[in-house]
């Protein structure tokens, strides 16, 4: 058998071993305790589910956007109705790993044929890792994100979609009254990407309050920490890396990525950006029942 294993495409390429992700989260709401969670997996407005199916483990983050506040209307209720709503597809078994994009258009299409009326927006990232041929599919809609680090450096990446500086792609539901003026993008408007995932690899999941107060090189310090695949190492890890994030979100003097990312659209900007965070950590090991 192993001979002919060889022949068929060499040891080297053949694992049949299937994967699964061992994930931690962690995160603050910009507005509530440190690292209070609401109801649902949700720190303030943003919003975040771990489901595994036989098939495939699932991540997804979302990040109900805050100008709904305005009009009355509680931002987090639409990310968390958008992120529990998919979990239970992904429970259910109703999706196919390779079309992550699928997940979010049918939870999408859940809420808006949602019996119960439901308004506000938020961005939404979905990651899938398929046991048996170990690749990741993502599927990212906004400025929430996730990366792939290997041999500590950064090899797979999401792709920000903005419209305009600080207006990041959305799904919506409006009021009646307000169709066509707020903004609301289509799932199939995600991003998609498939890539090829090994044993310990690093999946880091996370919204925008990351990534706009914590540049790579800082994150990869961080993940160097992380000494080995148990629950625990990588709950402390994802903790390290939200709490570093909330401190520098509210450092005025600090040059943040957010902070650079308008100067180089016109503004004078400086300091972290206060913002609700939300970490998602994982790293990829042999699937165990």
């Amino acid at each position: 058998r192993l001979v002919a294993r060889a022949v068929l495409g060499g040891l080297s390429q053949t694992d049949s071993r299937d994967y699964s992700l061992v994930t931690a989260s962690c995160g603050f709401g910009k507005d509530f305790r440190k690292g209070i969670l609401k109801k649902g997996m949700c720190y303030g407005d943003d919003a975040c589910f771990v489901a595994r199916h036989r098939t495939a483990d699932v991540l997804g983050v979302a990040d109900g956007v805050g100008g709904w506040r305005d009009y009355g209307v509680d931002p987090s209720q639409f990310s968390g109705t958008l992120m529990r709503t998919c979990e239970r597809l992904v429970k259910e078994g109703r999706f196919v790993p390779s079309n992550p994009v699928g997940i979010l258009t049918a939870g999408y299409c859940e809420l808006l044929q949602n019996k119960v009326p439901l308004l506000g927006s938020s961005t939404a990232c979905i990651v899938v890792l398929d046991r048996t041929s170990h690749r990741l599919h993502t599927a990212n809609l906004g400025d929430s994100g996730f990366l792939v680090v290997r041999g500590g450096e950064v090899v797979h990446r999401s792709d920000e979609q903005q419209h305009y500086f600080n207006t990041p792609f959305q799904l919506s539901i409006a009021p009646p009254e307000a169709e066509g003026v707020v903004l609301s993008d289509s799932p199939e408007a995600a991003d998609s990407t498939s890539f090829d995932v090994q044993l310990g690899d690093i999946i880091l999941t996370a919204t925008d309050g990351l990534f706009d107060n914590m540049p790579d090189y800082m994150i990869l310090q961080e993940l160097k920490k992380l000494k080995n695949s148990n629950y625990e190492s990588i709950q402390q890890t994802a903790r390290s890396i939200a709490e570093q994030a909330h401190e520098l979100a509210y450092d005025p003097t600090y040059m943040s990525p957010f902070a650079q990312f308008a100067c180089d659209n016109g503004l004078n900007v400086r300091g972290g950006k206060p913002d609700d965070i939300t970490v998602l950590l994982s790293i990829v090991a042999e699937y165990t029942d």
